[in-house]
């Protein structure tokens, strides 16, 4: 727990139903309701949310609060990404997720994404100009992408072009990852 008080905060985690890196989806969503947040956890269906790690192995099962169709992205301050390849490969392909992204960095909110969590932000465009990290397989598709820089650091927190995004390589950083994100919370 962290001296930060979010009381009142609102944050969206979005997921897929399978394959979401299970560090990268409880550690922030448990820290962030510890601290006060509401967090709600945002999937295709409200089937169980099958987790893994290191890719393969089954995690824990959590339940989704939301689906995608029936979410409002204007009643949250933050959007979350978690990792995971098998996740981040899908989630990129669901349309409405995808919309949720353009529509947090439109609405200038801050958005956090994790690892693997980036690919999606690639498939929203909103990179343009932006200096972030993630897990290094993505380097050249988030270059591609029109990034202004990818660095290989525990975390980034760039705020320019009109939003703040928040990025991290993989779990090892989660520590990083969730000071940056209660410090955005907490400047908003």
């Amino acid at each position: 727990m962290s001296d930060t008080t979010l009381d009142g905060r609102q944050i969206l985690v979005i997921v897929t139903n399978y394959g979401v890196e299970q560090d990268e989806l409880l550690v922030p969503v448990r820290r962030l309701r510890e601290d006060g947040a509401e967090v709600s956890i945002a999937a295709k269906t409200l089937d169980p949310i099958q987790t893994v790690v290191g890719d393969r192995d089954p995690g824990e099962v959590v339940e989704p609060t939301i689906t995608f169709k029936r979410l409002d992205p204007g009643a949250y301050q933050l959007l979350v990404i978690p990792g995971g390849t098998i996740n981040a490969d899908q989630l990129r392909m669901q349309h409405r997720a995808v919309e949720t992204i353009r529509a947090f960095a439109a609405f200038g909110r801050p958005i956090a994404a994790i690892c693997h969590g980036p690919w999606a932000l690639v498939e929203a465009g909103v990179l343009k100009e932006k200096t972030l990290t993630s897990y290094p397989s993505l380097r050249t598709d988030i270059r591609n992408a029109g990034a202004k820089d990818w660095v290989d650091e525990a975390v980034v927190s760039d705020s320019a072009h009109g939003y703040t995004l928040i990025t991290s390589r993989s779990p090892e950083d989660l520590d990083d990852f969730l000071g940056a994100i209660d410090k955005a919370l907490v400047e908003l």
